[in-house]
């Protein structure tokens, strides 16, 4: 996930955020620079149910890698700012949160002399069109040259030819409707513009107990809803503030604060979702683990995320639903009950699954 906004909008705290709580941060190689990324797990009560039960020595839940991206000015699409180095970032990344102030504040200046949420959604939204715009041309140019001695281009020139209409009427081709094929294609182009983004709306901490009053998060929501985005409410200060405690100071921190989640738990469950991930879980004396698939994964390739072997000699997978195991209360009620299931290779896994697989090589 790359974490991108306007200057000043709270990315940097919300990152820092992100790495002090959990998790490893560290450098890693990236184009021509060494960008921040964080690596955070994925909060899931029923890992926890599961390492109680099999009396685990390790739990292993799930990770997502968030890249800090440098602000973005008007003009990053011609090179402005950090421009082309910003754009080459979002290139790299699966799906975008797209952090937005929504608090007003003395001590730090907006970037754009005041507060308003949807002109600085704007602001980035135009600079990816124009980005992509610039792409789809250049290959639209080269596609249409190479159509005189190749008739198989014409369905790529025709979704070309789709893309730049909607670019042109300053939409993100997120927003389009297209069939399988073209999708396909379409994923080929890495268009920045056709990215998933959760927007993260940045408010100050007297409007986190009463998000739904407060205005500019409620323009937020009416924008979203176009594009079918989610959007979360977070304080950046306070993920700050948390990041800092131990679990239990944060369950009477929150308390205090008249809230559930934490803005971070939030945002990495629904980081996970946009993605389109979902868990299986392995569970035993050594190790209870939650595994990330896209959904939709049959169970020999869900097999392969443990080991290559394990799909290539792929017989069975013996599988419980976790709300099922904790109700039965523990895997041998489970078989006494005849509810542990045997699934083959056309067996499509769910989130939840809990899974052991029979295989030989």
């Amino acid at each position: 996930m790359g974490i991108l906004g306007l200057p000043n909008v709270g990315k940097s705290t919300l990152f820092n955020a992100i790495t002090s709580a959990g998790a490893e941060s560290a450098n890693y190689p990236f184009c021509t620079i060494e960008p921040n990324i964080g690596v955070v797990s994925v909060p899931d009560n029923r890992l926890d149910f599961l390492t109680k039960l099999s009396h685990s020595k390790k739990t292993v839940p799930t990770a997502i890698e968030f890249y800090d991206i440098a602000g973005l000015v008007k003009g990053a699409s011609r090179g402005e700012g950090l421009g082309n180095k910003f754009l080459s970032h979002i290139r790299e990344v699966a799906a975008i949160v797209h952090v937005v102030r929504c608090f007003e504040s003395d001590d730090i200046t907006h970037v754009e002399g005041n507060v308003d949420p949807i002109r600085d959604i704007d602001i980035i939204d135009l600079e990816l069109i124009l980005a992509d715009l610039e792409v789809m041309e250049k290959r639209r140019d080269r596609v249409s040259k190479a159509l005189k001695g190749d008739k198989s281009l014409q369905q790529e020139l025709e979704l070309i030819q789709e893309i730049l209409t909607v670019l042109e009427n300053e939409m993100p081709v997120r927003t389009m409707q297209l069939n399988d094929d073209d999708q396909k294609m379409l994923k080929s182009f890495n268009l920045l513009t056709s990215k998933p983004v959760l927007y993260a709306a940045n408010v100050n901490e007297e409007s986190l107990s009463e998000i739904d009053s407060d205005p500019n998060f409620q323009r937020i929501l009416q924008r979203a809803k176009r594009e079918e985005a989610e959007v979360i409410a977070l304080c950046s200060k306070i993920e700050a503030e948390i990041a800092e405690l131990d679990p239990e100071e944060k369950l009477v921190f929150l308390e205090d604060l008249g809230i559930k989640k934490s803005g971070l738990e939030q945002l990495i469950q629904a980081s996970y979702k946009l993605l389109g991930l979902v868990s299986f879980f392995t569970t035993g004396p050594q190790e209870s683990r939650a595994w990330p698939i896209k959904k939709g994964t049959k169970a020999p390739q869900a097999a392969g995320k443990i080991h290559s072997d394990i799909e290539r000699g792929f017989i069975r997978a013996e599988v419980v639903a976790f709300d099922t195991l904790q109700a039965s209360g523990s895997m041998i009620a489970v078989k006494e009950k005849g509810q542990l299931r045997l699934e083959g290779k056309e067996y499509i896994v769910k989130d939840g699954d809990v899974i052991l697989f029979r295989f030989n090589v």
